[in-house]
């Protein structure tokens, strides 16, 4: 089955390259385009397409409020932000928002390819280039904080939560563990409620801050 896709930008001359590019991957589709964030809002509304992305600097409704509202009406639908801007501001304010993806436009094309199969498969994707970005917001909060997760995730919770935050699927983080997908994501959703989190994006950046993991590819 195709990832289906919907495209927001307000230059018509980037859609027309993102939908020649990813319209030439086999699992992929693009099922529509928008020209500004409401417009994103309203297609995917009407089309309900797997993954969205979006531009962050866009009219009428820019690409951080547009995720916000299209990740909380619908949260199966994952966003990917594909912006010019690599500064921090940006780039927190989009995973923030609930977006599971953020992608450079000077990065190579096969990147967002990448990243679109990634977030559609349920796991986040941040840039090679920006996720020193992401952990450098952190570093600070790390040692203005004694709070850690180890005192209140099981061993168990542990392992699933590094896998989870490495970028790993559902179904290889079962295959590892010799358990089924469904055991998997009941663990996830203790793991989240447990650290009062309510998307993957905020559960990595919250496991940056406690140094669990490291953002190195």
């Amino acid at each position: 089955m195709s990832i289906r896709i919907l495209l927001a930008d307000d230059h018509g001359i980037v859609r027309e390259g993102l939908r020649f590019l990813l319209s030439r991957e086999d699992d992929m589709e693009v099922v529509g385009e928008a020209e500004d964030g409401r417009n994103a809002l309203e297609l995917t509304r009407k089309l309900l397409p797997d993954v969205v992305v979006m531009d962050i600097t866009m009219p009428n409704l820019n690409g951080v409020e547009a995720a916000r509202q299209i990740t909380h009406e619908f949260p199966k639908v994952k966003v990917v932000a594909l912006s010019m801007h690599s500064d921090r501001t940006f780039v927190v304010s989009m995973l923030k928002a609930g977006a599971s993806g953020y992608v450079l436009k000077e990065c190579l094309s096969d990147e967002l390819v990448e990243a679109v199969r990634i977030v559609a498969g349920g796991s986040w994707y941040i840039s090679r280039k920006i996720t020193g970005v992401v952990m450098g917001d952190y570093v600070n909060r790390l040692l203005e904080t004694t709070e850690s997760p180890l005192e209140i995730l099981t061993d168990r919770e542990l392992q699933v939560l590094q896998t989870v935050v490495e970028g790993k699927s559902t179904k290889q983080i079962a295959l590892g563990l010799h358990v089924t997908t469904k055991a998997i994501e009941a663990t996830r959703r203790k793991i989240m409620e447990k650290l009062d989190v309510h998307n993957i994006p905020e559960l990595v950046m919250k496991s940056i801050q406690w140094g669990l993991i490291s953002l190195q590819r």
